[in-house]
């Protein structure tokens, strides 16, 4: 089975709960606003406040258009993990709710003419659907869009972050001469964690946190928790000693003691026996055999 090249796979910052709770709240309000907006420019568009018919078609309509979103997010969100989540496939996925919903309205349209509840020119299908999904993708496509730019400032000014090393939560004093530290801050840059390259072990993901696991002065296996993607940790510290080597796990190559050939592929144990056995996921072997045969 060929490996999924991560230059086609989309962002994970997009895949997030926190993202698209956000894209859609940000694509309801548009929506709304840009369809009310939109009222005066087209003969076929029936959306009112006024008269208690036509509101009572756009209330329905509103509502499940909205709550289609709703569901078809959760179960993008459901299958974030999944390896050939590429960029191609979630637009094709938006560009589905938005054909969707634009087969909504037209259907809507048509009932509502055919009861004489809506007054129309022109109730032709095809017209009405050409209409309906150029402004559908204008109130969704244009809110998508803004969503996504925003994440992605939002992740380009987090790994800003994990670079600076300033006011910092450390393990142990900072000499000035100390150039090398792994400073990590969370997304929102409260919580923040500074420790020297020999004291990391590895670094765990659990969805949009992360478990540092690393030693104090008294050489205990510490784990410190934020929230933070691994993604952005990878990039933020790419040709150091963090290798990553599973969806899941960001290892310190100066801390592996043993690489193993499992049935699977490989494994890899820290030098601390406090730390679990790190499973290298096919994706990243490569990677990680390179790196440990330069050492």
């Amino acid at each position: 089975m060929p490996r999924p090249d991560p230059s086609t796979q989309v962002p994970r910052y997009l895949l997030g709960k926190h993202q698209l709770i956000t894209t859609v709240t940000f694509a309801a309000f548009f929506s709304l606003v840009f369809l009310m907006l939109s009222i005066p420019f087209s003969h076929n568009v029936w959306f009112a406040l006024g008269r208690s018919e036509a509101f009572l078609f756009t209330v329905i309509f509103y509502l499940i258009s909205l709550a289609l979103i709703i569901a078809s997010k959760m179960v993008m969100y459901t299958k974030r993990t999944v390896e050939n989540f590429t960029v191609l496939r979630y637009i094709l996925w938006d560009f589905g709710e938005i054909v969707l919903i634009a087969l909504i309205y037209s259907f809507f349209t048509l009932e509502g003419a055919r009861f004489g509840v809506l007054e129309l020119e022109d109730t032709g299908f095809l017209r009405l659907f050409l209409g309906a999904l150029g402004y559908t993708s204008l109130s969704l496509g244009v809110p998508y869009i803004i969503a996504a730019q925003y994440f992605q400032i939002e992740e380009k000014d987090n790994t800003i972050r994990l670079m600076s090393y300033d006011n910092v939560v450390s393990d142990v004093p900072i000499p000035p001469s100390e150039e090398q530290r792994i400073t990590l801050f969370d997304n929102s840059g409260t919580l923040k964690l500074s420790i020297s390259p020999e004291s990391l072990f590895f670094i765990e993901s659990d969805d949009n946190y992360i478990q540092v696991w690393y030693s104090d002065s008294t050489g205990q296996i510490r784990r410190y928790m934020l929230r933070c993607r691994l993604k952005t940790v990878e990039e933020s510290f790419s040709g150091s000693d963090l290798v990553r080597c599973h969806r899941k796990y960001i290892i310190n190559i100066r801390k592996v003691r043993v690489l193993s050939s499992v049935r699977d592929g490989y494994s890899v144990e820290l030098e601390s026996e406090s730390t679990p056995v790190i499973p290298v996921s096919k994706t990243y072997e490569q990677a990680v055999l390179a790196r440990f045969n330069s050492r």
